[in-house]
């Protein structure tokens, strides 16, 4: 039993001890089922200039499994697109999607060492949730996260990383959101 608690993520933990009551009794839900929980965690970086660098894809394939820990999927152009030098099949992007206890690990390091790495920070916006209870952060600079070695990389990357909860609303994602410990920015006018 001790085992299996040493393997269970913090941040889990914290989810189902502390979170969860407090959810219950702030929203009113009848059934611990109804509290709104992480559903994933998606990366996606795209990679326009792989038209030109034929090692930028791999360079940004090595980032996104240094910070994930899992290795991501290349995207592929759907369609060709002449303004753009796209052809139908070409290498435009890198994805991965985190789940279960990946997924837990990554937000914690999220929250509590790589937010607060960025210069000058002061909280993330909340106007970046998308009607449906998910919340996108665009972050711009691989070199937050302590596992990337700013010797190794080639060039300065940017990427989102989007949360997606199973909450019904944006107010219950965002209350879910700062209860996990998400860095807010405070007093910033919404509109809904």
């Amino acid at each position: 039993m001790t085992s299996k608690q040493a393997t269970t993520p913090t941040l889990l933990n914290m989810y189902r001890q502390d979170i969860m009551p407090k959810m219950i009794e702030e929203f009113g839900y009848k059934s611990p089922m109804q509290v709104p929980k992480l559903q994933k965690v998606v990366f996606n970086v795209g990679v326009g200039e792989s038209l030109t660098n034929s090692n930028a894809i791999e360079s940004v394939v090595r980032m996104i499994s240094t910070i994930s820990g899992q290795k991501p999927v290349v995207t592929k152009a759907r369609n060709s697109l002449a303004g753009f030098k796209i052809r139908e099949g070409m290498s435009i992007g890198v994805m991965a999607t985190l789940r279960s206890k990946r997924m837990y690990e990554f937000v914690d390091r999220l929250i509590n060492v790589a937010l607060p790495r960025i210069r000058d920070f002061r909280g993330i916006p909340t106007k970046s949730f998308d009607g449906r209870g998910n919340y996108s952060l665009g972050i711009n600079e691989q070199v937050i996260f302590p596992e990337i070695d700013y010797a190794q990389i080639d060039k300065l990357r940017s990427f989102q990383v989007t949360v997606v909860t199973s909450a019904k609303s944006d107010q219950e994602a965002l209350r879910l959101l700062q209860l996990m410990g998400f860095p807010f920015i405070q007093n910033q006018n919404r509109q809904n």
